[in-house]
């Protein structure tokens, strides 16, 4: 077991952090820190800030039972770092390397090893969870806060904070082999994915590019490799999915194969291009650079203001979807005939026997889900109201059986939301735990967006 030290230990954090919410008001707590991958703005950043920046740190790994420690504000990418220098990755890595472990729990995270492991909070052994009232609770599977354990994920902070969790980790080789295979027939490519999660492979993810363009790529550890690819500075990693077979990374750089380019939303920045590539330099192409740019944008308008001197309305539709795999195919074409974001991204899920028993994410048991990620902006001449095309794909994956994160945009009305949502258990536990309302209710920071 390997413990990992700091000039002030995690219990003397913790507990002054405790004290700092005891003294704090009713009102809109939030949490100051370094990264945030929410993409839906606050109207209002009143409230007290309680800075959780330095909860950032790899606490402990146990090679032999194979977990890892860590504080609930630690980036993937400085988690990933410190579990590689051992020959581990946490089971399921988040695909942007500013995206925190607690993060990941409240807010909902998936990657290709998802397929097999679930989603991350379904890896979680055991959690610390900082309360409303400054109190700190040990949560489990089984013990006397097994409804908080079930009750945080997708509640964004309006029940309490995850300061520390224990994981499993994943034992990994030096390299990945990738073999990208290209279906022209939606519902071909979706029971091809079907089969191979019960293949030996170790990552499976799939890229549509259109109508009739749909890959799936199949990743293997192994421990030699004939050449590795770079796709951290000139080449991007997604035009590569189209144009080569097979190919090989690192297993870092097949981590973070989709930071350098945002997946591929750095094309609304304009730094796909070669030379611009070179002029932002290789340490600023990824996710934090990208989302920095994002918030100025959001701040003071550029976009807008160019729309609105080129006669278009603009909708952000940037969503993660789950649907069950035997009504995907239908789902696509929704997205294709309906929306029109292209690339979407297609990642499986096999969920666990207690995914049903996560009010807030609630997924049927032992099944398989397929996340379509698709985040673009779509201008139209026409005028619609606003959320037009969100509401759509909303009550759409209602009427499939599915379910979105909440990370984005939401336009439900509110009884919708809190069907979709387990309005009862969800009250139940914030009278248990946030009785006197000092955090917001998950309608009021999701869809309110207070």
């Amino acid at each position: 077991m390997i413990q990992t030290a700091f000039a002030e230990s995690y219990p003397s954090r913790r507990n002054r952090l405790a004290r700092q919410m005891q003294h704090t008001a009713k009102s809109s707590v939030r949490l100051q820190k370094d990264t945030s991958n929410l993409f839906r703005d606050r109207l209002d950043e009143a409230g007290e800030a309680l800075s959780v920046r330095d909860f950032n740190h790899l606490l402990e790994i146990d090679t032999a039972e194979r977990t890892l420690v860590s504080e609930g504000m630690n980036p993937y990418g400085e988690l990933v770092d410190a579990s590689l220098e051992y020959g581990f990755m946490p089971l399921v890595v988040p695909q942007l390397k500013t995206i925190t472990i607690g993060g990941a729990i409240a807010g909902i995270g998936i990657e290709s090893t998802s397929f097999r492991y679930g989603l991350p909070h379904e890896t979680v052994l055991e959690m610390e969870v900082l309360l409303a009232d400054g109190s700190v609770v040990s949560c489990t599977p089984d013990n006397e806060h097994a409804d908080l354990y079930y009750g945080l994920p997708n509640s964004y902070g309006t029940l309490g904070y995850v300061l520390k969790l224990k994981t499993p980790a994943l034992p990994v080789k030096p390299f990945v082999r990738l073999d990208h295979t290209l279906y022209q027939d939606a519902q071909e490519f979706f029971d091809a994915i079907a089969a191979l999660q019960h293949s030996d492979i170790d990552f499976l993810d799939g890229s549509v590019y259109g109508p009739n363009e749909h890959y799936i790529t199949t990743g293997r550890f192994v421990d030699t490799a004939p050449f590795t690819s770079d796709y951290t500075y000139l080449n991007i990693y997604y035009k590569s999915v189209r144009a080569r077979e097979t190919d090989y990374l690192t297993v870092k750089d097949y981590i973070w194969r989709w930071d350098t380019d945002w997946f591929w939303c750095s094309k609304n920045l304009y730094v796909q291009n070669g030379l611009m590539r070179r002029v932002v330099g290789k340490k600023r192409l990824n996710s934090q650079t990208y989302t920095r740019v994002m918030r100025w944008n959001s701040k003071w308008g550029a976009t807008r203001f160019l729309n609105r001197i080129g006669g278009f309305h603009c909708e952000s539709v940037i969503q993660d979807i789950d649907i069950p795999i035997q009504h995907a195919a239908e789902f696509l074409a929704f997205l294709l005939n309906e929306i029109g974001v292209l690339p979407i991204w297609i990642c499986p899920i096999g969920t666990g026997e207690n995914a049903s028993r996560f009010p807030l994410f609630s997924m049927h048991p032992n099944a398989t889900y397929i996340n379509f990620g698709f985040w673009d902006a779509v201008k139209s001449r026409t005028k619609h109201p606003v959320g037009y095309l969100n509401r759509k794909i909303e009550k759409k994956t209602a009427e499939l059986g599915g379910i979105k994160s909440l990370y984005s945009d939401a336009y439900y009305e509110e009884n919708e939301f809190w069907q979709i949502y387990r309005s009862n258990e969800y009250w139940a536990l914030k009278d248990r735990y946030d009785p006197n309302g000092k955090f917001l209710n998950l309608y009021e920071k999701s869809v309110l967006r207070k």
